[in-house]
């Protein structure tokens, strides 16, 4: 018996020993401390059959694990002292380079570590990393491209105070982007596709830096800030871009959504207020990063922004007389509960776009805005800007519009967004006589004597049809003008929020609410053909926020052989009403008939908003001005 104890003893002790050893060994590692992430809820690709791990003495590279390639070939797989400088630290863990370079371009040499809580390696710290390889969908999000990471990991710090690895330029002096080609060779999901090519491919390019240290010299801005607080910069002040715009922009074209563009976000480093043109003196440094569909450097270095001094476009005079000026405009959101952006109307209206004689509006809100649920109508809006267009020294207008059903036409809940007009009563304009439309009541036409009449002045068009279900039905008016009747159709096609994302996993991506634009484009194109096919000579108008492109399928099939887009009148630099993630685009059109066409004496896009930060300008859009001759 005593040898029987004293050997449970010896056991005793030798299991203590072990678990102190354990305990030592896992104060080695980096355990959560404090703040449990909300943000990162990775959310793991499917996995696929990997290839055998082969740890070497040295550990496995971040390069090797990272792989020319979206997907890492270790993923769902353990490795082993993945050595590495430590760059960033991040709430939930921290961003890792690599030592010794493996001198190929195509393989980031820059990883992330989820450590789901704030890790206590600090920058510099020369570590070994144990864990799972895994890719990770940033914040769930459906379409994004995956982030490669580490997650469950075991840290050992080597030593600290080491010097970071030079970041890596984009743009002159080092790793030049496309400039033209996001992905021209997957037909799918890219994560599926073998070829990777960074130096046609702007997804395979800003992959091959994903989570590395990356610098921006002589940054231009293209894409103001944003709610979110990002801005788009060009390097290099643009100097090997695309078209870029006269006022300091970049502006897309068909096939062309500019790669070149650089995203600066907010993680580490707060962003200044700045607007198109303006420019960094010193470079920019972060940490390359992707969510919400764009590659993104999260800034760590100070920005220090130099003023381009852009300044609104010059204002338009008022048209002559015997001409006719029509103009169509977003006015994002607008309420009479916002008394000052009515102001700031009334005064765009007059001293900026000269006072047109038809103004075709967009998102005009119910009276009580998105804050309330009674009102429908909006006539107190209307009267708002009516009396602020009186107050800038303009001239008396009145208005038209049809109040929607409520909920039923899309935008921010409980706004009732609808298009409506504002016309002058001062220049010969008037309405043609016919009852006033409804929301329901589609309005019709008929054939007197060679003139096309409206049922409804105004009338919705076919509101009823689904390819208007949740979105705004067409709004068309009839005015007489010196004795001439003219049409004037107000559109607010639905939007582009369904289309996957141009840096998302789906590539070519697929325009989801491309289909609904169709059907709404078919059926005003249908319409503007039964008024033609009464008076060839008819003059028809078609505006407004399309949201589409001139070349998109929508618009082409809009327009057929009866339409012409006057947005094609511009040079292609001058093509853009509109901003979004630095790439200049319109998303506003006005389209008229031939006999309009004859008619043109001008037309502008007046560069008032969308090249400003959000907190400068009064929409995201900027107003479309056409001047017509009317003899």
């Amino acid at each position: 018996m005593p040898a029987l104890n004293s050997q449970s003893s010896i056991f005793r002790w030798l299991i203590l020993a072990v678990i102190f050893l354990m305990l030592l060994s896992s104060c080695q590692n980096q355990e959560p401390t404090s703040m449990p992430t909300s943000e990162k809820t990775p959310t793991e690709i499917a996995q696929t059959k990997q290839p055998e791990l082969t740890a070497t003495p040295e550990g496995i590279s971040i390069a090797k694990i990272q792989a020319a390639a979206h997907i890492s070939p270790y993923r769902g797989q353990e490795v082993n002292d993945v050595p590495g400088i430590v760059t960033v630290v991040d709430f939930d863990g921290f961003y890792m380079q690599s030592l010794v370079p493996d001198q190929n371009p195509d393989t980031s040499e820059g990883l992330f570590v989820f450590t789901e809580f704030v890790p206590s390696v600090r920058p510099g710290d020369e570590v070994r990393v144990d864990g799972t390889v895994e890719e990770m969908i940033p914040w769930g999000g459906y379409g994004n491209l995956s982030i490669t990471q580490i997650r469950n990991p075991k840290v050992r710090v080597l030593s600290s105070g080491n010097d970071l690895p030079a970041p890596t330029i984009i743009g002159e002096g080092g790793r030049m982007p496309p400039t033209e080609i996001i992905d021209d060779d997957t037909n799918g999901f890219i994560s599926e596709h073998v070829l990777f090519d960074p130096q046609n491919d702007g997804i395979d390019f800003y992959e091959s830096l994903e989570s590395m240290l990356v610098q921006v010299n002589n940054a231009v801005v293209v894409g103001p800030t944003n709610t979110y607080k990002e801005i788009v910069v060009l390097a290099d002040m643009g100097a090997n871009a695309g078209i870029r715009s006269p006022r300091g922009g970049i502006v897309i074209r068909e096939n062309d959504y500019n790669p070149e563009r650089i995203m600066l976000d907010d993680k580490f480093r707060e962003t200044p207020f700045v607007n198109v043109g303006d420019f960094s003196e010193k470079p920019i440094i972060g940490v390359m990063d992707y969510d919400f569909g764009f590659y993104k450097v999260q800034v760590i270095s100070d920005l220090d922004f130099v003023s381009g001094k852009l300044q609104a476009q010059s204002p338009l005079s008022p048209a002559e007389e015997g001409q006719l000026r029509i103009a169509s405009y977003n006015v994002l959101n607008l309420s009479v509960i916002e008394p000052q952006r009515i102001s700031r109307l009334g005064a765009q209206i007059v001293n900026q776009m000269g006072s047109p004689d038809i103004l075709g509006l967009q998102e005009i809100q119910d009276d009580d805005g998105s804050v309330g649920q009674v009102a429908v109508s909006s006539d107190l809006t209307y009267q708002g800007i009516i009396d602020a267009i009186l107050d800038a020294g303009g001239p008396q207008y009145a208005y038209a519009d049809i109040d929607p059903i409520p909920g039923t036409d899309g935008g921010i809940p409980l706004g009732n967004i609808r298009q409506g007009f504002l016309y002058r009563v001062d220049r010969g304009l008037s309405l043609a006589a016919a009852p006033h439309g409804d929301a329901k009541t589609p309005v019709e036409l008929s054939d007197n004597n060679g003139t096309p009449q409206l049922s409804l002045n105004p009338g919705r068009i076919d509101p009823r049809n689904p390819a208007f279900y949740s979105s705004r039905k067409p709004l068309v008016i009839s005015f007489n003008y010196q004795g001439q009747p003219l049409f004037v159709i107000n559109n607010h096609f639905n939007a582009k929020g369904e289309d996957r994302d141009l840096f998302g996993e789906f590539q070519p991506p697929i325009l989801d609410s491309e289909i609904q634009r169709m059907g709404q484009a078919q059926i005003v194109h249908d319409f503007v053909a039964e008024i033609l096919a009464i008076n060839l000579d008819s003059r028809v108008v078609v505006l407004g926020d399309l949201n589409d492109f001139q070349f998109s399928n929508p618009i082409k099939l809009l327009m057929g052989d009866i339409l012409q887009n006057l947005v094609l009148t511009l040079p292609e630099e001058e093509r853009y009403a509109y901003n979004f993630e630095g790439n200049g685009q319109t998303l506003d059109h006005i389209l008229v008939s031939d006999t309009m066409v004859e008619d043109l004496v001008s037309f502008d896009i007046l560069h008032i908003n969308s090249e400003f930060e959000y907190t400068a300008r009064f929409s995201d859009h900027d107003p479309l001005i056409a001047t017509f001759k009317m003899d």
